[in-house]
């Protein structure tokens, strides 16, 4: 059988299925959410606590997104209320460290970024 550049993984490609990773991966949503459940399980009103700003469509979706990639695990216990908890499964913990190294670039490199920012904007602007 002789295996394509698409199945092999070259995301430089439109056809390779590694762009939907990619795309997943890199949403900040996700980024959020992954460090969010770092420690363990969570429900989804804490998940909405913790993560300022997410809407409650955008987290379902997300949510939803990571469990049907296999990176977070859903839970339901059949409870009055139903309580629903989320953690990350093995697949998920994977993404903690370089997902986490992208939070600290950021963190790290905020002021450099906005400064930059400010340069292009300042430079673009008509005298």
């Amino acid at each position: 059988m002789v295996t394509t550049q698409a199945e092999s993984g070259s995301p430089y490609r439109a056809d390779c299925p590694t762009r939907h990773i990619l795309d997943r991966i890199g949403d900040r949503w996700t980024v959020l959410i992954v460090g969010a459940l770092w420690d363990g399980n969570a429900r989804f009103s804490e998940l909405r606590r913790r993560i300022e700003g997410i809407s409650q469509k955008m987290l379902t979706q997300t949510l939803r997104g990571l469990e049907r990639d296999g990176l977070v695990h859903r839970v339901v216990h059949p409870e009055v209320p139903v309580r629903v908890e989320y953690s990350l499964t093995e697949a998920g913990r994977t993404l903690r460290e370089p997902l986490r190294a992208l939070q600290e670039w950021a963190i790290v490199h905020l002021s450099d970024v906005s400064a930059s920012q400010e340069a292009y904007d300042h430079a673009k602007q008509p005298s």
